[in-house]
């Protein structure tokens, strides 16, 4: 990474912040990440109060208005029981992004600890962590989150379930790197000769180091999640209908392409804003928070 992006980090915290905001604001992609990530947040907290529809929102029927192409009435035109899909489309924003969030942060908390404590102590318990980790890693995610959620029953929560049993691995792989190149540190040596307890320098001086990498993989990951709970739900073991989540919209929708084709246009080219969005937001807060991971 440039030498700019090593100034924010080296200098006084006012001046790093300004380094920080002007790196960030420098970069189209980065401005266009963060843009469309606010878009998608403030659809998912006001989205009860704009939508155009409310009633459609739990799939009332209106079969007079059925299959509607996108009009000033509607702008994303109608379903197949003619409900609005502009305002299911709004409301999917709330339940995809929740369960993005919510994926990705209980997979940090169960990833995270187990990592830095590999890192940290070594010996058996890292060799124990670290290959039951293997394990989990050994399967492509998506095989092992269709297997899961067919185990547990399709349905929004148990695909929750099994893409955090999917996704913790990856954080305890990322901490314990992350551990094992600054437990030898003068820092962490004069605690332990200062005899600090390992909890305490696990979560007071390995855990404070370790954040920002760590909140740029959580950054990229909501997402991702984001793709892979539309996914499960395109194939039909994630949310069922009526709930307005965008890869079950999606699934319906395939079967009245391509003369009806704005069924399915319209959550899709939500998946993929949001999902460009947290991309290109992530790539902007490494080059801020974690300069040195992009050194060719």
């Amino acid at each position: 990474m440039s030498a700019v992006a090593e100034q924010a980090v080296a200098a006084p915290p006012r001046r790093r912040l300004r380094l920080a905001v002007w790196l960030f604001t420098r970069s189209f992609s980065s401005v266009l990440g963060l843009v469309l990530v606010a878009a998608i947040v403030l659809l998912a907290l006001l989205g009860p109060w704009i939508v155009p529809y409310p009633d459609d929102v739990q799939g009332g029927i209106n079969l007079a208005n059925k299959l509607q192409p996108p009009s000033w009435q509607h702008w994303f035109g109608t379903d197949e029981v003619g409900n609005d899909i502009l305002t299911r489309v709004i409301i999917g924003a709330r339940i995809s992004l929740l369960v993005g969030i919510g994926i990705t942060a209980a997979a940090a908390l169960i990833g995270v600890p187990l990592g830095i404590l590999a890192g940290l102590a070594g010996g058996r318990l890292r060799e124990v962590i670290m290959r039951f980790t293997d394990l989990f890693l050994s399967v492509p995610g998506l095989v092992l989150a269709i297997a899961l959620v067919a185990a547990l029953g399709p349905g929004i929560v148990n695909a929750m379930i099994a893409l955090i049993l999917v996704w913790w691995p990856g954080y305890v792989r990322l901490a314990e790197s992350k551990a094992l190149s600054i437990r030898e540190e003068p820092f962490i040596e004069a605690a332990r000769v200062a005899g600090a307890q390992r909890s305490r320098i696990l979560w007071r001086h390995v855990l404070p180091n370790s954040l920002s990498p760590l909140i740029v993989k959580m950054s990229m990951d909501i997402g991702q999640a984001i793709l892979a709970v539309a996914s499960l739900g395109f194939i039909g073991l994630g949310a069922k209908p009526p709930t307005p989540e965008w890869g079950a919209m999606i699934s319906i929708a395939r079967g009245y392409l391509p003369e009806w084709w704005w069924y399915a246009v319209a959550p899709g080219a939500f998946i993929y804003l949001a999902v460009l969005g947290f991309n290109l937001l992530g790539d902007g807060l490494r080059d801020i928070l974690d300069p040195r991971s992009n050194r060719g």
